[in-house]
């Protein structure tokens, strides 16, 4: 009671509520429900009838309905652009994560006269997205003969995607000590060998976020696949959707579950490592 007395501040202090900041959560709540709100809805849409969406467009299944999402995973097609959808996002992952890494790698371990200009070329090029460039990238595109093929989309795609794999592993490369690289010299290791053993597992969370974020944005890309392939058969699922609602336009309850099962790999993934993803980030904007 005395030291209560003694120092207000304390007692001041403890009369806060534990929960912290009420506003802080409703606002937080109002965002989540913005982000999550259309998701819930469209995969709720696939278990319902077209009637049902007709009468009520904002209640739930009443009695649930199977077949649509039935159709959807019975038909060849969806898996055709599924398979392509991972081969794009896989290539898309595995380019930028490599070549990322060794550029990173460059920039925050070597010293030379243009190291913060191809550092500052790399910051340059996040503010040029890809559609500002499609023009002139389907006219080289073809003049390579890529058009209408997976290496098509693959390639432009880790070129537009290594300006944010840069900024965000550079950070976490140049945070490794220098003694450590010379403690491995002196024990006969070369920056090969330093990059390999060192460097690769130190700077695994900038390399998680890196590749998960390459394969989410590959994997909901639109804009370059609607320019760049022509037969159905090459489709992502992004160009399917758009196809299949086209087609069954009548039928929303089926549009809505085509949607949603192909956007649950990427939230799958998302969801799976979002706090590698935030780690890495945190990381970088510590380093």
């Amino acid at each position: 009671m005395t030291a209560a007395i003694k120092n207000p501040y304390a007692l001041k202090k403890s009369s806060k509520t534990p929960w912290g900041n009420p506003i802080v959560y409703f606002f937080s709540l109002v965002l989540v429900a913005i982000c999550v709100g259309p998701v819930l809805y469209i995969i709720l849409g696939g278990f319902r009838t077209n009637s049902q969406i007709t009468q009520d467009p904002a209640g739930l299944p009443n009695p649930w309905n199977f077949a649509n999402y039935h159709t959807v995973v019975t038909s060849p097609t969806f898996w055709t652009e599924l398979v392509n959808s991972l081969i794009v996002s896989l290539g898309t992952m595995v380019g930028i994560v490599a070549l990322a890494l060794m550029v990173s790698f460059v920039i925050a371990r070597y010293r030379f006269r243009l190291n913060g200009v191809m550092y500052a070329l790399f910051a340059a090029g996040m503010m040029f997205p890809i559609t500002v460039a499609i023009t002139p990238l389907y006219l080289l595109l073809r003049y390579l003969h890529l058009i209408n093929s997976h290496l098509g989309i693959i390639l432009p795609q880790i070129a537009f995607g290594l300006p944010q794999a840069v900024i965000i592993l550079v950070p976490f490369l140049k945070s490794i000590p220098v003694e450590l690289e010379e403690a491995c010299e002196l024990d006969g290791c070369s920056r090969l060998g330093f990059f390999w053993r060192m460097v690769l597992p130190l700077s695994w969370p900038g390399v998680a976020t890196v590749g998960i974020l390459a394969f989410v944005q590959s994997w909901n890309a639109y804009m370059l696949p609607l320019f760049m392939l022509n037969e159905s058969s090459k489709y992502t699922l992004p160009l399917g959707v758009q196809m299949f609602s086209s087609q069954h336009s009548v039928d929303t309850a089926q549009v809505l579950a085509f949607t949603s099962l192909s956007m649950i790999p990427a939230l799958i993934c998302f969801t799976i490592f979002q706090k590698k993803i935030v780690g890495g980030l945190t990381g970088a904007v510590k380093g």
